[in-house]
């Protein structure tokens, strides 16, 4: 009998990329089995860079893969899977960002994110299951047009209540639920 290894998984971080305290981080440092998409020395606001990045992560790993995506993470993620194709066993999509409407301040303009590629956001069926992890009172989306991509995407909506943008912001360090979306992927 032959045993299948665990996937690897793959952290894709927002724009902020990796902060210290945040779940994404915390999760990383738990698994044995996980690869994070490095951080971008230039061109971090560019989708195309942001895409490849994630390829160049996953084009070295052999197997079974989960990715772990968080806010721009997850629009790094749709718009990968709608360019390539490469084995993915299912995507957590933790609170999606509405990068077609404007954010608060202090975060990129709806026509600086166009220019740099993020718009329109991919509106196609993932090849992959996937679970949407959305928030109530997400401050960078709302919640009725995650609801909507989720269902675009052809992904499980998961409700998790009045959250924020799951972020330390929010009160989010560490973040067992995620632990458990990637059970039910795996």
């Amino acid at each position: 009998m032959s045993l299948t290894p665990s996937p690897t998984i793959v952290i894709v971080p927002g724009l902020r990329d990796h902060v210290s305290d945040h779940w994404q981080t915390i999760l990383a440092n738990k698994i044995e089995n996980c690869r994070s998409v490095p951080p971008l020395e230039k061109d971090r606001l560019a989708c195309d860079a942001q895409v490849a990045a994630l390829d160049g992560v996953l084009s070295d790993i052999s197997g079974a893969v989960v990715l772990v995506a968080h806010s721009a993470g997850v629009m790094t993620t749709v718009h990968w899977a709608q360019r390539h194709q490469r084995p993915v066993k299912g995507a957590l999509l933790a609170a999606p960002p509405d990068f077609e409407n404007p954010l608060p301040e202090g975060y990129p303009t709806p026509e600086t994110l166009g220019e740099n590629g993020w718009t329109p956001t991919p509106r196609i069926p993932l090849p992959f299951p996937s679970i949407v992890a959305a928030s109530t009172n997400d401050p960078l989306a709302d919640a009725d047009r995650v609801a909507d991509l989720a269902r675009t995407w052809g992904s499980h909506l998961a409700v998790l209540g009045p959250v924020g943008h799951l972020n330390p912001a929010s009160g989010y360090g560490e973040w067992p639920q995620a632990q458990e979306f990637i059970r039910e992927l795996i």
